[in-house]
């Protein structure tokens, strides 16, 4: 035991003297030697002209707090400005004053940790999270049209809820809440924050789930970039609507919800419709639809006007009348070139005929010319051409142009001249025998033709 120690321990009959106690503590303190400590800064006295600043060192997660001293200089030559609400580290020895009892850390260096720190810390968590693919925009849920329910998580009696609840019902007077007060800052405010969500996603009657919360520093908005948190947010069915702090503000819960509002203000305004405005939309939409169904109308009309304003439709059969002439005339051109093309082939037949006629077998027989056709042999029917076709005693059909003759070949006279034995010809019937042949006249049918005649008639 030191020297400043009492020799005998204390008790009733022997109590300590006050001095005693003190030097007791401030020797057993002052052994614990320098510390590093992190806090934010609730208070800082700093009066110009004196040689200790004071300032108060609180732990954000409970309400414990602790005094601090240190040369003015620390804090005015720090790089980065220390001020209330600024979140450090500083190393300091545990001091205890005897003299008014009271407990302070003497500090010797102040490092301003507060944002950077954090927000370093913010964004290893953000990078890492990303990198999951929870922040994804393919994720994000659209938001109902009019919920039936908007569950709202805030502080209690804070101005957030008050905020979102106001402008709600401003906007659609029969909007319902299912309100969870929670803390919304310190140690106790993931926890908290985790059983309304959970109980408010679980509920079939919450449409929409809103976090609300007013501004602060990056420290009071800690709980909703909590890991913890944020993958809860991920993992509901209902809608999120993260509503933290102000327009500068960014915690990580704003990026994992389905939408992002700057203000409490605003996340009511983008959950709940504005009935006004809604039945101006409606009544706009009625008047452009109606604007549109008349001019689509008036447009139709106008064209059927104008078609049925044009000559074919006025009058279906005026191109028909106009037209009827035209055919008539090239009906009376068909027929008269018709008949002149028939009488000119008429008249061509005729010619043809009469040639026919001029040139046909009938008139040849009708000259004296007769067909003369072997009767009987294996030459029966056969055209006499020659006089070696007929041989004496051959039985010969002589064809005249009015009738037909039986006969016997008696001889035969070649053409140079020369004159067969003279015999006598026997006939079937009577018969006339020309002088010139001694061949009788005989009728040859009109389909023979003048080349069948012999020689002897041909002469």
């Amino acid at each position: 035991m030191s020297a400043s120690s009492p020799r005998t321990p204390s008790s009733p009959e022997s109590p300590w003297p006050v001095r005693v106690v003190s030097d007791q503590i401030a020797a057993w303190i002052h052994r614990l030697g320098a510390v590093w400590v992190e806090g934010q800064i609730t208070q800082l006295s700093l009066r110009p002209g004196t040689r200790t600043a004071f300032l108060t060192l609180r732990d954000p997660s409970v309400d414990n707090s602790l005094t601090l001293t240190c040369p003015p200089r620390l804090i005015s030559e720090s790089p980065v400005p220390v001020t209330e609400g600024s979140r450090v580290v500083v190393r300091g020895t545990p001091r205890f004053y005897t003299g008014r009892g009271s407990f302070s850390l003497q500090v010797s260096e102040i490092r301003p940790v507060g944002v950077g720190e954090l927000l370093a810390r913010i964004e290893r968590l953000k990078q890492a999270l990303a990198a999951e693919g929870l922040f994804d925009p393919r994720l994000k849920r659209p938001l109902p049209f009019l919920p039936t329910c908007v569950g709202l998580i805030t502080g209690r009696a804070s101005a957030a809820e008050r905020d979102v609840v106001e402008v709600a019902r401003g906007r659609w007077p029969d909007v319902r809440f299912a309100v969870r007060n929670t803390a919304v800052q310190g140690v106790s405010a993931v926890p908290q924050i985790l059983d309304a969500l959970a109980e408010l996603d679980a509920d079939p009657v919450v449409d929409v789930i809103i976090l609300a919360r007013g501004g602060g520093s990056v420290e009071d908005l800690l709980p909703f970039s909590d890991e913890a948190l944020i993958r809860a947010i991920s993992r509901c069915r209902t809608p999120v609507v993260s509503a933290i702090g102000h327009e500068p503000d960014s915690p990580l819960s704003d990026l994992v919800a389905d939408l992002r509002a700057a203000t409490p203000t605003d996340a009511a305004k983008r959950v709940v419709p504005d009935v006004v405005e809604e039945r101006r939309r409606i009544a706009e939409a009625r008047a452009r639809t109606a604007r549109a169904l008349r001019g689509w109308v008036e447009r139709e009309r106008d064209q059927l006007a104008a078609v049925r304003s044009r000559p074919c439709m006025a009058n279906p059969y005026g191109i028909v009348d106009s037209r009827a002439e035209v055919v008539a005339g090239a009906l009376r051109a068909a027929r008269r070139d018709i008949t002149r093309i028939i009488d000119s082939e008429t008249a061509s037949l005729g010619h043809l005929s009469a040639r026919l006629t001029t040139l046909g077998p009938a008139a040849t027989l009708a000259r004296g010319y007769a067909v003369v056709q072997s009767v009987a042999g294996v030459h029966d029917g056969r055209v006499v051409s020659s006089i070696a076709d007929a041989p004496p005693g051959s039985q010969l059909r002589i064809r005249v142009s009015d009738g037909a003759l039986s006969a016997a070949v008696l001889g035969s006279t070649p053409a140079a001249g020369r004159t067969t034995t003279p015999a006598q010809a026997t006939t079937g019937s009577p018969a006339t025998v020309t002088p010139e042949t001694g061949t009788p006249e005989s009728d040859t049918p009109e389909s023979d033709t003048p080349e069948s005649a012999t020689p002897e008639e041909q002469s």
